[in-house]
């Protein structure tokens, strides 16, 4: 799975975080890594941990909770 997470407002407006993984939907929790970013998290490390709360497989519709830890300079 590749995401951008695209900051819109206040400090970090303009800013991206691009995560990168494998996302097996039926574990419980899954770890990406971030492998690039841009403005303000210019050579940011870090990772990603994705938790579904709710898929319906008929929809392919998924709830699924984001939390994201990097260091940036």
């Amino acid at each position: 799975m590749a995401m951008n997470f695209a900051f819109m407002e206040g400090k970090y407006n303009g800013s991206t975080i691009t995560i990168l993984g494998r996302n097996t939907m039926f574990s419980t929790v899954r770890e990406m890594p971030v492998i690039d970013s841009s403005g303000l998290f210019r050579f940011a490390r870090g990772y990603v941990q994705a938790r579904t709360h709710r898929f319906d497989p008929g929809s392919g519709d998924a709830v699924v909770e984001y939390n994201c830890y990097v260091l940036h300079y």
